[in-house]
């Protein structure tokens, strides 16, 4: 059964204690899955606190990938704002995907973890050490996840997921200490 976010338990803190890579789908992860067309091409709407806590992961030397099987120029726009240098847009078979980054990265899978809300995401989870779903993600993905977000796509989830990796790395702490007086 999957663990709820309320802090993590010795054992998944553990595995986020070891983690140096973090793999995201986008579209129902980094955005609520909305696809929206218009006359100068496609808008995606990101979460502000996502993307700080994708910031504060990149500092505290934990790459961050984005495996989609799509991707526009909105992605790649917000990507490059983050800093996200780790992009497989229209990846086909994610586990392909990630299995391709972790050799390019030298990382292994027990130092990998993942957030995925639909069927093609589950993929993935072969190929990492914890995987993780957001709220609203499909029943048969939050069933199969080591950890479910209170949070849903779009409105906080991976900034809920980058906390507990923070945490578990002794570095949360002074994250907030450098925000505060």
């Amino acid at each position: 059964m999957a663990e709820e976010a309320r802090g993590p338990q010795p054992s998944v803190a553990s595995v986020l204690a070891r983690v140096r890579l973090l793999a995201l789908d986008v579209d129902g992860v980094l955005t609520g899955g909305h696809v929206v067309l218009g006359e100068a091409g496609e808008i995606q709407v990101f979460d502000v606190r996502d993307g700080l806590g994708v910031k504060w992961l990149l500092r505290s030397d934990v790459q961050v990938a984005w495996i989609s099987g799509r991707g526009c120029a909105a992605t790649r726009r917000r990507a490059a704002e983050l800093g996200v240098r780790e992009l497989a847009l229209g990846s086909g078979p994610k586990d392909r995907a990630l299995a391709e980054l972790q050799a390019r990265l030298g990382l292994a899978p027990e130092a990998t973890a993942a957030m995925g809300d639909d069927l093609p995401d589950l993929a993935m989870r072969s190929r990492c050490a914890l995987f993780a779903a957001p709220s609203d993600a499909r029943e048969e993905v939050r069933s199969r996840a080591d950890l479910v977000t209170r949070a849903s796509g779009g409105a906080g989830a991976v900034r809920e997921l980058a906390e507990l990796v923070l945490r578990a790395q002794g570095r949360w702490q002074a994250i907030v200490d450098a925000h505060g007086e």
